[in-house]
């Protein structure tokens, strides 16, 4: 038991290591330009990739109070049971994210997905979409990326073939992007 802990444990440590820091760099440059032309931030997944992405809504609307006098606007598209009930059975799955794009989406809003494989039906149909109106998309993926990582314009791609080592790295970029903005609201 102690074997597979530790095992576990120095894997965890070994992909946090490899996080691109340019890539979580240029994350933290987009929600600042987002907070600073005050434009909507939204953000989706699945699973566990959904449970993330209410966490950096909690944590960025409820935490980061005040950011050089502007506040974030971050959006979960999947904490709305209601609206992805309807569309899951009135339309389809694949419509959860993208139908409430459509009523929302400005151009250059920022649209973040996060996806451990890169390749949910539903996440690429809404990042499609952001990319025809104009917004800026941004992913987070594992694996290879895939069909994520090549349609977005740009990622945090952790390159490891697990889902839980994603998505606990995926965790910790969270956190550690908000506490980049909670320091600078405090100096701000």
């Amino acid at each position: 038991m102690n074997d597979f802990i530790k095992t576990y444990l120095n894997d965890s440590a070994k992909v946090i290591e490899n996080i691109d820091q340019k890539e979580v760099l240029d994350f933290i440059n987009l929600l600042e330009n987002a907070i600073l032309n005050e434009k909507t931030i939204y953000i989706m997944g699945n699973g566990g990739s959904g449970a993330l992405a209410s966490h950096f809504v909690c944590d960025f609307n409820k935490i980061v109070k005040e950011y050089k006098g502007k506040k974030f606007k971050f959006i979960c598209l999947n904490d709305n049971v209601g609206i992805i009930t309807a569309y899951g059975n009135d339309e389809s799955f694949d419509e959860i994210f993208v139908g409430q794009l459509r009523n929302y989406l400005t151009k250059d809003d920022l649209v973040v997905a996060i996806s451990g494989s890169g390749n949910s039906k539903n996440v690429i149909k809404a990042i499609e979409y952001a990319n025809e109106i104009g917004a800026y998309t941004f992913g987070f993926t594992g694996y290879d990326g895939g069909e994520l990582k090549k349609l977005v314009k740009s990622a945090i791609h952790i390159k490891v073939n697990d889902m839980q080592h994603t998505e606990d790295a995926h965790l910790i970029i969270c956190h550690l992007v908000l506490r980049y903005f909670m320091r600078k609201s405090v100096i701000a």
